[in-house]
């Protein structure tokens, strides 16, 4: 596998991996991680005692909900990701699962380097009760991470400050344009929104097909 690129648009390519800790209790549990190799955007993190081939369809299929759907995930040989589940659902919507060499984690090195910091931050500073304590802080972290962190591969830019930057750029998807618009009062659009984690960065979306305009956070 040749040295990884940093894809020209959000959603080429969505690096995914598992990471694994423990309550004080003793009782283990496990993330799923998903990011997006274009903007370093934290797309996901699921934390449960149990994290099946299913369970990964039910994150992925929340995502794309407001994301739209990659040209690729990047993945390891575990269990979950060889999965005729997974394996059905990416040639369903015709995305490629992009499998690194066993032993190779440099091979998906995005994502690598992202849970060392999560871990660093969250999973190694904490010792949690519950799962709703890992949860929350979670949440918290991503909203920083994603809105608040400059990060050095990004211009010294957070993820979506870049993602707003390179805004009006067409998705991999062919039939949408997506770009970052900032409003000060809900109102103003007249239509409900969802609760959005900056309260003020919404992706609007216009599908060329069908000429309907959608908002989404």
């Amino acid at each position: 596998m040749p040295p990884l690129s940093v894809p020209a648009s959000i959603n080429q390519c969505w690096p995914m991996d598992f990471m694994c800790d423990a309550l004080m209790c003793g009782r283990r549990f496990r993330t799923f991680n998903i990011v997006d190799d274009f903007n370093r955007e934290v797309l996901a993190i699921e934390i449960d005692l149990s994290l099946p081939a299913q369970g990964v369809i039910r994150v992925l299929e929340r995502v794309v909900a407001w994301r739209g759907f990659p040209a690729k995930l990047r993945i390891d040989n575990g269990p979950e990701f060889i999965s005729s589940t997974l394996a059905d659902w990416a040639e369903k919507h015709q995305v490629v699962l992009e499998f690194i060499k066993p032993g190779k984690p440099t091979q998906n090195s995005f994502i690598e380097r992202f849970n060392r910091t999560y871990r660093t931050e969250i999973l190694d500073m904490y010792a949690f009760k519950n799962l709703q304590e890992v949860r929350e802080l979670t949440e918290i972290w991503i909203k920083e991470y994603n809105d608040e962190r400059p990060h050095d591969s990004l211009n010294d830019l957070t993820p979506w400050e870049y993602l707003a930057k390179n805004k009006a750029m067409n998705s991999n998807l062919g039939c949408h344009y997506i770009w970052v618009v900032q409003v000060t009062n809900l109102a103003f659009l007249n239509m409900n929104l969802p609760h959005s984690p900056s309260c003020l960065h919404f992706v609007a979306t216009i599908n060329l097909r069908q000429f309907g305009e959608t908002y989404q956070n």
